[in-house]
């Protein structure tokens, strides 16, 4: 699908200077911000898809860990896993463009198995959904008679519907806390079960948490060096951690929470610098969001999700392709719609 060329140069000037304004604080990579130029090379993509999603009755849904054009340009709500798994279940569009990975797209369809969900990306996937499969969580109740499960959102649909409770990393540490058995099973992310077990040891709660995964390609690699050598560089600077890090990284931090966590904190600090150990997306955002703030990032960036882009954003919505439009058994979509809701119950 190609674009076809806009003629109202107005217009287009119109659209640019609205991004701008959005976007010239925003970091296109390490120390380059984005320009107007940058924001006029993608003003003919942002009117053409803002036009076409009125046209179909869409919504678009991106994650804050996309691109900010995406964010900031056509999604109508941004945010996390969990925020976009409660607005797409209240979303009255009849398609759904889950600019995310793959196991976030099948949580929207999870949620309204009626509607059209299609992902830019296709198959994005995610090295924590990707680490264990339903089969795996079968072998695990089977070793583990009568252990709840709860799955991390960074699943898919077969490892939600095997689980007893799907959690995100906003809620995870209250929702096992509040659980009455003494042992939980928890999947996929290692490093977060080990977090688990260090915040329900702090609050002095008794509990085996067995686990099996994989980790988060991005938040695995920040080490305690990391935030050393932000301190140094940076005195007073309050460093922010994401609970899938190592324990050792969370314990080091000034504030460990989920990507609305962290913003939340930023909103809520009189501080004016902060170090990010995260993914570069939720960096661009607080940049966007909080231009009387300064955010140190020292890397980190998840190629699944920067697979959603402009492009392939209006080749979607204009033509999708087999591979971009999430499917899922009516089984399937049940037993895991019952894990999600168990969560959303457990977090009111």
């Amino acid at each position: 699908m190609v674009l076809q060329e806009e003629t109202n140069k107005e217009l287009l000037e119109k659209e640019a200077h609205r991004l701008y304004g959005l976007l010239g604080s925003v970091s296109r990579s390490k120390g380059v911000k984005w320009t107007l130029q940058d924001c006029q090379q993608a003003a003919p993509y942002t009117l053409a898809i803002n036009r076409l999603k009125k046209e179909k009755n869409a919504v678009i849904l991106a994650h804050s860990y996309t691109v900010p054009e995406l964010v900031y340009g056509v999604a109508d709500f941004s945010g996390d896993s969990y925020a976009l798994s409660r607005k797409a279940e209240t979303v009255s569009a009849d398609i759904i463009i889950f600019a995310g990975v793959w196991f976030m797209a099948e949580t929207a369809k999870i949620l309204n198995p009626s509607k059209q969900v299609i992902i830019p990306a296709g198959h994005a996937g995610c090295t924590l959904a990707d680490a264990i499969t339903e089969e795996d969580v079968r072998k695990l109740k089977a070793a583990h008679p009568g252990v709840p499960v709860l799955c991390y959102v960074n699943s898919t649909a077969g490892v939600k519907a095997e689980s007893d409770v799907c959690v995100t990393s906003g809620n995870v540490f209250n929702i096992a806390a509040n659980m009455p058995q003494k042992e939980l099973i928890f999947v996929p992310d290692l490093l977060m079960a080990q977090n688990i077990e260090a915040d329900l040891k702090r609050r002095g709660i008794a509990k085996k948490i067995i686990s099996s995964g994989g980790s988060c390609c991005v938040h695995d690699k920040y080490t305690p060096q990391d935030i050393e050598a932000l301190r140094r560089q940076y005195p007073g600077i309050k460093v922010m951690a994401h609970p899938e890090c190592r324990p050792d990284v969370c314990a080091a931090a000034d504030y460990v929470g989920s990507t609305k966590g962290m913003t939340d904190y930023v909103a809520a600090s009189k501080d004016k610098l902060f170090g990010a150990l995260t993914e570069f997306g939720l960096v661009n955002r607080l940049e966007a969001e909080y231009k009387d703030k300064t955010f140190i990032w020292p890397y980190g960036t998840c190629a699944y999700m920067k697979r959603n882009t402009l492009i392939n954003t209006f080749q979607a919505l204009s033509a999708p392709k087999p591979e971009q439009i999430v499917s899922l058994s009516p089984d399937v979509i049940a037993r895991a719609r019952k894990s999600l809701q168990n969560m959303f119950e457990m977090t009111k």
